[in-house]
């Protein structure tokens, strides 16, 4: 579940001011942490020469490191602080219902659900969220 708390005491915010959020914040906590990975993206097709004159490409091994470091960002992140750069900038964080910390195997398993719920530019997150009673997507119901 993905709560808005302005503190990082878990514990304490659950059971003051954490809600549920939908999915405006969302998409503004995801675009930003886009931005960031294209960014990460971008400088490795320079260091690689997988540059264009119309844009950049990442395949073979720099595309696997990309991809690792995207993931790990999500998931590390999500599990050490219950946040990325992007939920910090709009005051979010990813706690369990009872507004504790998630652990690794949670934040595991909610990003590579990540893949379901971000299919159709995040359209098939947004409608389970929509359609969720706490506003849970996908990776946040398991």
């Amino acid at each position: 579940m993905i709560t808005s708390t302005p503190s990082k005491d878990f514990a304490a915010a659950a059971a003051t001011d954490s809600k549920n959020v939908g999915v405006g914040l969302r998409a503004v906590a995801a675009i930003v942490d886009g931005v960031i990975l294209f960014a990460f993206g971008y400088g490795m097709a320079l260091i690689t020469g997988g540059t264009t004159s119309g844009g950049f490409e990442l395949s073979g091994g720099p595309f696997f490191v990309w991809l690792v470091v995207a993931i790990g960002y999500y998931v590390v992140l999500e599990a050490r602080s219950g946040d990325t750069l992007g939920k910090k900038l709009v005051g979010l964080q990813v706690v369990k219902l009872d507004g504790s910390p998630i652990t690794m195997r949670e934040s595991v398993v909610r990003n590579v659900l990540r893949l379901v719920d971000g299919l159709f530019f995040y359209l098939v997150g947004a409608v389970l969220v929509w359609s969720s009673k706490q506003n849970q997507r996908l990776g946040d119901r398991l």
